[in-house]
């Protein structure tokens, strides 16, 4: 009997490996929860003489077993995009990718601009990147341009991939959802980017009359306002050279697998934007997205000389899979301004300023912020913060900034010389603002060049504030990771007696492997448990801890 059924399980298990999961994912195989169910009944049938368990939990237990079953044994699938002639493509670097022991196929590789240096003397290095969709894991085969290949890093380290190198070959494995980078011999700048993208579920076509569809090629579009109700493809293997505006809008999705820039795609020069009548209130930022609800973008990548996203006043904001590099003056990641609920979910920022900036009121956006989640982040600030919180707000109306939260978070580097602006994570009350309720869990912050790991401060920056903040309470550090040499002391200072800080919780801080907690060994009894994690905690402070918790 058993043979009977492992060989009817075998039969259904051959039709499966036809069908791939893109395709059951979009709805395309009609067959297969058909095949789910046949398999559940076979695995019942072998599961009920070893077990005597109630009906509905048998059945449980057979359609979860099947369903795994199934899963491991659909085939993977790879999708790839061919690049249009641009300047943005990278001749260089060759990349294949291939599931298994299948045809390597080749993905394209395109440039971005980074900035290795901002002070009194600018300069900008070319990085690499490319992107594919996956399911399942790949294998990649990268042929570098360059001989005597001493060391191949790939991070985030916490991945634990590691590379094989024949000559100036490189091969490793990624699983899908993965966004790496690959650095030769300690490179940090002429790198290569990797973005192995999910399947996409679903996407619109040319012929739905609610969306604006960019297919694979250039496209000039200056700037465009994306009115309520529109959804805005751009198609892997696209490149959009323009800006986008959402004002006063609704139910608008921007998504794809595709390119936005504001740099010249073809030639040495770019359409500037309309400033003139409607577009004069607008910064020239990439996207705008304010005095809005309910917005998505999903997918693309970005090449900004502004801010990649500004989200100004406006609520119900979500940004996926989204990856973006810039290199120019004040060309923050996201910003958020006098925003709730916003989410922010597996992102890549490598940016000429701070990738992430939470805020109060600054220009035309008034209110508080609260309800801000950013999950699954890998942040690389070439100049200024990874993470930001504070700074502006309304000395008259004085903003709450509340309830955010910071999950799984990788921060690749920080590189800042002004003392006012270092921080890898970094909460600085201005401005009359109060920042309470903030966690930050899971964080992994690599050997960064130059900066703090925390800054918490209530401020008075005469530069961007007309009064000093009100105070920080409330905040949770749990499970940070640090391994570095390079870090330099953080800092934790309240301002005054009525502008102060409290409630300051390290939990499971973790450095160079070093667990700090206020009972640790080896602490001399004369030293505060800060000392050991190089953090200066200054005056109007009040309620820091370190413990430890399994």
């Amino acid at each position: 009997m058993l043979l009977n059924i492992l060989k009817e399980i075998s039969d259904l298990v051959q039709i499966v490996q036809g069908i791939s999961l893109g395709h059951i994912i979009s709805g395309k195989c009609s067959y297969f929860f058909d095949i789910v169910f046949l398999l559940s009944m076979r695995i019942r049938l072998y599961c009920l003489p070893l077990y005597t368990i109630k009906t509905s939990m048998n059945k449980f237990l057979a359609l979860t077993c099947a369903v795994v079953f199934l899963l491991k044994t659909v085939k993977a699938e790879i999708i790839t995009y061919k690049a249009p002639e641009s300047n943005l493509v990278n001749h260089t670097i060759k990349v294949d990718v291939r599931q298994g022991t299948g045809n390597w196929q080749p993905v394209d590789v395109y440039t971005a601009d980074v900035a290795a240096r901002f002070d009194a003397q600018r300069i900008i290095k070319k990085t690499a990147f490319t992107y594919f969709d996956c399911s399942g894991s790949v294998k990649l085969r990268v042929k570098l341009n360059q001989g005597n290949i001493k060391e191949v890093r790939i991070r985030p380290t916490a991945y634990g991939i590691k590379p094989e190198v024949k000559g100036n070959v490189v091969e490793f494995e990624l699983s899908a959802s993965q966004y790496v980078s690959l650095e030769v011999n300690g490179n940090i700048f002429e790198n290569l980017q990797i973005f192995a993208n999910p399947i996409e579920s679903s996407h619109p076509t040319k012929a739905d009359a609610q969306t604006l569809y960019f297919g694979p090629g250039i496209h000039k579009i200056g700037r465009m306002v994306i009115p309520s109700g529109k959804t805005v493809y751009v198609a892997g293997g696209a490149i959009v050279e323009g800006s986008f505006v959402i004002d006063h809008a609704e139910n608008v999705r921007i998504c794809g697998r595709g390119i936005l820039t504001q740099h010249p795609v073809q030639g040495d020069s770019v359409n500037p934007p309309n400033t003139t009548g409607t577009f004069s209130k607008f910064r020239n930022d990439h996207l705008i997205i304010q005095n809005s609800n309910n917005i998505s973008v999903d997918g693309i990548i970005e090449l900004p000389t502004g801010y990649s996203i500004l989200i100004g006043e406006s609520k119900h904001v979500k940004i996926s899979n989204f990856k973006a590099f810039s290199a120019t003056g004040n060309a923050d990641g996201i910003d958020i301004f006098c925003s709730q609920d916003i989410k922010l979910d597996h992102i890549y920022m490598r940016n000429s300023d701070d990738c992430i900036a939470i805020y109060g009121h600054r220009w035309n956006y008034y209110g508080n912020t609260s309800d801000i989640t950013v999950n699954n982040a890998i942040l690389w600030a070439d100049v200024a913060h990874p993470l930001l919180i504070g700074t502006h707000g309304d000395t008259d109306h004085p903003d709450t900034l509340q309830n955010i939260r910071v999950q799984n978070m990788t921060v690749l580097d920080h590189n800042e010389n002004q003392l006012d602006y270092q921080g890898c994570i970094s909460l600085n009350a201005g401005d009359s603002n109060l920042i309470r309720n903030a966690s930050f869990e899971n964080v992994e912050i690599e050997d960064i060049r130059k900066g703090q790991l925390f800054n918490l401060r209530v401020m008075y920056n005469r530069k961007y504030n007309t009064s000093p903040g009100l105070g920080i309470e409330n905040i949770l550090f749990r499970n940070v990771n640090y391994n570095g040499k390079r870090a330099d002391m953080s800092v934790i200072a309240g301002y005054d007696d009525k502008r102060g800080i409290r409630n300051v919780i390290f939990e499971n801080l973790k450095i160079n492997g070093t667990l700090i907690f206020d009972k640790m060994p080896g602490k001399p009894s004369f030293y505060k448990t800060s000392d050991m994690a190089n953090i200066f905690v200054g005056e109007h402070v009040d309620g820091v801890q370190f413990l430890r918790k399994d």
